[in-house]
């Protein structure tokens, strides 16, 4: 979690609306995939889902842009805590909200 919490105030530092992270607490086998298998998860290991809201993507893609150039995002640099998952494992990407219900 202290991964979480250093990379996430970087998101918001760098205008992010709000970050979730969650980890799985019932992530069932699917019949044709589901998301341990996307992620050739163990038996051990427990899968996690994480979010950024971003006002819009010119504003997500220049904060992506700085946090790839951040040294605090370097797991080899002294003092930096190490990548608590598998990386090459990670599934990442940028959506654009086509629905938004809201109470």
């Amino acid at each position: 979690m202290e991964h979480a919490r250093q990379f996430d105030s970087m998101f918001i530092e760098l205008d992010a609306i709000r970050v979730i992270e969650g980890g799985g607490d019932d992530v069932p086998d699917g019949k044709v995939t589901d998301f341990r298998r996307a992620v050739q998860a163990t038996a051990e290991e427990t899968v996690a889902f994480s979010w950024i809201e971003w006002p819009d993507k010119a504003t997500r893609d220049a904060a992506m842009k700085k946090m790839m150039e951040d040294p605090r995002m370097d797991p080899s640099t002294p003092g930096n805590l190490p990548m608590p998952f598998d990386g090459k494992r990670m599934i990442f990407g940028g959506f654009e909200p086509v629905v938004e219900v809201k109470a």
